[in-house]
Order: C-alpha cells, then sequence, then structure tokens
C-alpha cells in the first residue's frame, strides 16, 4: 500500500484518572500495545495519583488532556466560576450543564479562565503541554465552550491533535446502539469540526466507539464498526476500566450500567481477535503524535507551493 495512502487509526482511552480501577485497566492496556493514548482529567480527585502511576509504568503511551466541566469540583475556586457550579461548590452534571449552557446562563470568561487552570494543572502532572485534547462528555463542541477551548488550545505549539465528533450519516443506522446520542453529537461535532479545520488543528476523519451499556456486551462491537468505517484518519474512542466503585454517585449510578460498560470495553480491546480485526480493515494504529508530524508536513508543502505560486506570478 502507498505511504501517503495508508489508513491510520487512533485509539484514544478517555477519563485517565476518573478513579484508581480505571487507571489500572488503562495502563494494563497500554502495555499490550492495543493503545495510541489516554487522556488525563486534571481537575479529578485521582488525576495527582494517575500521573504518577504513568510515570511508574514508563509512560507507555502518550498522555493528552481531556477537559472538564461536568466531573467534580473545578481547580479554581468556586466563586471564580459561579454560572459552573451548583450550590455545593461542584460541576453542574451533563444535562444541567448543557440546559444552562444553551439558555445562556454559562459564562465564556469563567469557561474560559477554569480551561486555562486545567491546562496548567495538567502541565503540573505531565510535565509537558498534551499532544492529544478531547472535552469530557464532548461538552468542547458547544457554543462558548467550544471557542474557549480551540482559543486556548491555539497557544499551544505544535497544535494538539483534537477529536473530531463526527461519522458518516450512513453508519448511524448501520450501526446500532446510542443512536440519539450519536446523531445529536454528530450534528454539533460537524460544526465543531470546521472550526477546527480552519485553524489548522490535525484531527481524525471520522469517530466511532460512542455507545451504550447493551452495545458493548457484543463481542464484535469495535470489529464490526471498523470493518464499515471509510476515511483515512479514524478515531476509536473508547473507556475501557477495571470495576471502579469511585465513580458511583461522580460518573454513574448503581444499576444504570455504566460502570459494568466499562469493564466490558475492556475485555473487546482485550479480546484475541481485536488487533487481527484491526489489521483484516486495512488500518495502522497510530500516535496522535504521527498525526501531528504528518500534519506539520502537509502544512508546509502547502505553504512551499503558495510560494511558489507568487514567485512565478512576480515573476
Amino acid at each position: 500500500m502507498d505511504a501517503n495512502r495508508k489508513r491510520r487509526l487512533l485509539i484514544i482511552a478517555d477519563d485517565f484518572g476518573i478513579g484508581p480501577a480505571t487507571t489500572q485497566g488503562i495502563l494494563e492496556l497500554a502495555r499490550s500495545g492495543v493503545l495510541s493514548g489516554t487522556v488525563l482529567i486534571a481537575n479529578s480527585l485521582y488525576a495527582r495519583d494517575a500521573a504518577a502511576a504513568w510515570r511508574r509504568a514508563g509512560k507507555p503511551i502518550g498522555l493528552g488532556w481531556h477537559p472538564n466541566l461536568t466531573l467534580d469540583a473545578p481547580v479554581l475556586p468556586a466563586e471564580r466560576v459561579p454560572s459552573l457550579v451548583r450550590g455545593d461548590g461542584r460541576f453542574w452534571h451533563i444535562g444541567s450543564f448543557l440546559r444552562r449552557l444553551f439558555l445562556g446562563r454559562i459564562r465564556k470568561d469563567e469557561v474560559a479562565a477554569e480551561l486555562t487552570a486545567q491546562l496548567d494543572r495538567f502541565f503540573d502532572l505531565a510535565g509537558s503541554p498534551p499532544t492529544h485534547v478531547n472535552a469530557h462528555q464532548h461538552v468542547g463542541l458547544f457554543g462558548a465552550v467550544r471557542d474557549a477551548l480551540l482559543d486556548l488550545l491555539a497557544r499551544l505549539r505544535p497544535l494538539p491533535y483534537v477529536r473530531r465528533v463526527r461519522e458518516p450519516w450512513s453508519l448511524l443506522w448501520r450501526i446500532p446502539g446510542a443512536r440519539r446520542k450519536r446523531a445529536f453529537l454528530n450534528h454539533f461535532g460537524r460544526r465543531a469540526a470546521k472550526r477546527q479545520n480552519a485553524r489548522g488543528f490535525p484531527g481524525n476523519d471520522w469517530l466511532l466507539g460512542i455507545s451504550d451499556p447493551a452495545s458493548v456486551r457484543n463481542p464484535l462491537f469495535f470489529e464490526n464498526w471498523l470493518r464499515q468505517m471509510p476515511g483515512r484518519i479514524v478515531e476509536l474512542s473508547c473507556h475501557p476500566g477495571l470495576e471502579d466503585q469511585t465513580l458511583l454517585g461522580r460518573d454513574c449510578r448503581p444499576g444504570d450500567g455504566l460502570l459494568q460498560r466499562r469493564v466490558d470495553e475492556l475485555g473487546l480491546l482485550r479480546r484475541p481477535g481485536f488487533l487481527e480485526a484491526v489489521r483484516a480493515a486495512g488500518f495502522e494504529i497510530v500516535r496522535p503524535s504521527e498525526v501531528i508530524e504528518e500534519n506539520k508536513t502537509a502544512e508546509a508543502q502547502r505553504i512551499a507551493v503558495k510560494k511558489e505560486r507568487w514567485q512565478h506570478v512576480a515573476s
């Protein structure tokens, strides 16, 4: 296959640091060579321990940033970001957050201040800028959060890989599971992707893996999706982990299936035939840093072509 036509697959484990057992599961999976990277929730109660575990493990995968406005408490004092927090000083849960955001009750300046504080915390914990970024519960797709986040990331050099939350509409009907959620995110994700493209952020063509607890009980869930996914750069979003009781009351509730979903996704990615299915679908697993370098090369080529054209016109 021509080197310029290879299909790249990034497998990014979300929610690193959300809880100890989740972190452990992601690190175990990283040692098997399945993952391209993971993303740290810098404001989590367990973020510092997770970053220390990552270093002790020899930094087996790249550590990106998972900006978060819907879990635990902000990095900044609650009185600095009153529109982002409930009366107990913790972030609004996702449903309430989105309602407030769409009603104009979330202040962009407070979003920008909190995201800046979280990025500073990430630098402190990881010791380097993030190579890849995606927001917890996809809040980076929407309005003031999207704009504040892209403004902040535009200061980084090189520009990080930023997840594009979009999939072909045809797959929405062919692949079962979480269809309403996927349609909602696809609508806003396509808008956000246009802004990311315009500002030069490297990213994926398509995203797969948005699921519900019932979907991932199918042992071939990810593999079926990979076989049907077009595109040259594709990301598989996943939430693997061991059973993590610290998530109850924070990220999930007893009986809602979300705790078990992480265990099930870990099992799907550990399945003996998974890597062979990746290759059979024509993919090569790569890291975000490789996509960043490819983007830099392509941008340099575009600039050289423009320069040559202007020189030709001038002569």
